[in-house]
């Protein structure tokens, strides 16, 4: 029905404003649609209308989820008519927070609903914006159901803004015109939330993130330029599919594109779920009456149990900092509210229950100011602790990824320091050092000849079509290098160390890991396994000689991988970085009776190069010279 024949049927209904908030009390609570389905003009009039009526209540407090429009109720001079109270912290409210003149909340957002139904959270008055009503009487709540929907059911005065602009959305968040009090029909357009333009560092970070994300994955991610980033990146991707708490212009490029289609979704499939929506009036306009878009209530989205029960669910969200130990903050920088706990713990833990699922954190490795790491040996007095030490899969800065699921404490201060800002990395080496986090003799080269040379990651498949990874040698590699040294056969540790020795001790690994690639080069092949596990199955490494400015080569492949054309990739890789190094040549030692080597250096250098090879025979060990 149209707004004429919705006055015919329910003429007391339609009121003005100040009719309506005749009916607000003193000490009221009152809620206020989230984020974009803010229903700007009835807060505008409201505040009008106590600034007119100074003494028509008193100490209202004004509950919201996430303030996206302007707050004026925040005001000083309305302090003794209203008390904001934030669920979510957004640029609107938090200084006001911060400064003591508004309340946080903290709650994971999906118990919100059941607060409000069970009272604990005693809601008086919702203002509410909601689509023109149907044939029906029926009301869309748009790009805001989440815990607005219980508001409306909890709230025993429902004052609704009618706003023709706002979508009709299918799903959850309709309700009918005998559910509300007062409709004012007032259209205006609906706030939009611009996503910011994705910087360098932005970029680079959703480049790594989409490398983890894989076809068929079912995803959530949140708001800002690093997931606008993460977004633009999954385009390439094929059947994702979409459970989420905020829908953004990024996932809605995603659908159009594609690359979403909710194929493999083992719930809702064929949905796009999604519990509010913030973006531009493009995304509402695509949003309205789509049949493939679903939005439920957030007690629904950002269940848990619910979000376990996707296959390959991926959680990707950002946070203020994290310590070496895996600890993560969102919420709070030190003892200054910034944001809330919001929906991200409960997508990662359901994440990380689910099979085949993964939770990875972004943040970029320095402050904005750029005088401080993200990553800290141990999170700041007062940071809340928004994600717990079992919460995270992956930790990915501008920097790489570092892995933490079932790493022990040391395992991971390595990783992340790994891919902490260079500047900060001997700082957060000796702080670990001194905390006991990772070894007290840890080496670290500090500087351009430290960093991990990510340019030099290629990919091979070997005559025998293995699918290696060939990459440089990380710091946080030697419990990989570890288990290869363990795996290799008494007579291959004596054809590479000229040794029986089966131990691999810190103090020997970490030589092999630490690598000052201004004197040498460490190349290692490695698998990639479907839990995302690495093995490192050869090394390759060259020393240089500054005085005959040539390569000392040395070689190990493990047993297991022997005769597959992994010792050819690799040493095939060292000579092409050689040769552009400028070096001279290579020299190596090789024992005599180690066959297949000896074999290799013949085959590699003298028939497929042309090389020139100089050898000598001295005490069972061939000494070669190499010339390129």
């Amino acid at each position: 029905m149209d707004i004429a024949e919705a006055r015919k049927r329910y003429p007391d209904k339609f009121v003005t404003p100040e009719q309506a908030f005749r009916h607000i009390h003193t000490a009221d609570r009152i809620y206020v649609s989230s984020g974009c389905g803010e229903p700007q003009y009835l807060l505008r009039a409201l505040v009008d209308y106590v600034r007119a009526r100074p003494g028509a209540f008193y100490d209202a407090e004004i509950l919201h989820a996430w303030a996206v429009g302007d707050t004026p109720y925040t005001d000083e001079r309305f302090k003794p008519n209203f008390r904001a109270n934030a669920l979510f912290i957004g640029n609107q409210n938090r200084d006001a927070v911060n400064r003591g003149f508004a309340d946080y909340t903290p709650v994971f957002l999906s118990q919100v609903p059941a607060l409000f139904q069970r009272r604990l959270i005693a809601i008086d008055v919702a203002l509410i914006q909601a689509s023109p009503p149907d044939a029906h009487g029926y009301m869309s709540l748009g790009v805001s159901v989440d815990m607005t929907k219980q508001a409306v059911a909890s709230a025993p005065l429902v004052i609704a803004q009618i706003n023709s602009h706002l979508p009709r959305v299918h799903g959850d968040g309709f309700i009918h015109l005998d559910e509300v009090n007062f409709v004012i029909p007032h259209d205006e357009p609906l706030l939009e939330y611009r996503e910011t333009v994705a910087d360098e560092i932005a970029q680079r970070i959703g480049n790594y993130v989409a490398r983890i994300i894989e076809d068929g994955d079912t995803i959530q991610v949140g708001y800002g330029s690093i997931p606008n980033a993460i977004l633009a990146n999954l385009r390439h991707k094929k059947h994702l599919g979409v459970h989420t708490e905020l829908l953004t212009d990024g996932v809605v490029e995603l659908m159009r594109s594609g690359a979403v289609d909710n194929r493999h979704k083992c719930l809702d499939r064929g949905k796009s779920v999604a519990a509010f929506c913030m973006g531009s009036q493009e995304t509402y306009a695509y949003i309205h009456d789509n049949p493939v878009i679903n939005f439920k209530t957030i007690d629904y989205t950002d269940n848990p149990l619910i979000i376990a029960r996707h296959e390959s669910m991926t959680a990707v969200n950002g946070a203020l900092g994290i310590d070496l130990t895996g600890q993560a903050s969102m919420e709070s920088a030190g003892k200054a509210f910034f944001n809330g706990i919001g929906g991200i713990a409960d997508f990662m833990r359901g994440a990380t229950l689910a099979r085949r699922g993964k939770a990875i954190l972004t943040l970029p490795s320095p402050t904005q100011s750029g005088n401080h790491s993200r990553i800290v040996p141990f999170l700041r007095e007062g940071a809340g602790v928004t994600l717990n030490r079992g919460d995270i899969h992956y930790v990915v800065t501008e920097y790489g990824i570092a892995y933490l699921n079932g790493k022990n404490i040391r395992e991971r201060a390595m990783d992340l320091i790994a891919i902490a800002h260079p500047k900060f990395r001997p700082w957060l080496i000796e702080e670990a050092k001194k905390a006991n986090l990772i070894y007290r003799d840890q080496l670290f080269i500090p500087g351009k000849a430290g960093e991990y040379p990510e340019d030099l990651e290629i990919r091979r498949v070997t005559r025998s079509g293995l699918e290696i990874f060939l990459r440089p040698a990380k710091i946080s590699d030697e419990s990989l290098l570890k288990d290869l040294g363990h795996r290799l056969s008494d007579q291959s540790i004596y054809n590479r160390f000229f040794t029986r020795r089966a131990d691999m001790p810190h103090e020997y690994l970490q030589r092999f890991v630490v690598v000052d690639y201004s004197k040498q080069m460490a190349i290692f092949a490695v698998l990639e396994h479907d839990n995302k596990r690495e093995e490192i199955i050869g090394v390759g490494r060259y020393f240089i000689d500054e005085a005959a400015h040539a390569g000392e080569i040395v070689l190990i492949v493990g047993d297991d991988y022997q005769h597959q054309g992994v010792g050819w990739e690799l040493l095939s890789y060292l000579t092409f970085l050689a040769v552009k190094r400028g070096l001279l040549g290579f020299t190596a030692e090789v024992l005599l009776e180690n066959k297949p080597m000896v074999t290799l250096m013949r085959r590699f250098f003298e028939e497929e190069k042309g090389f020139q090879v100089e050898k000598k025979l001295q005490a069972g060990v061939v000494n070669y010279r190499v010339r390129f």
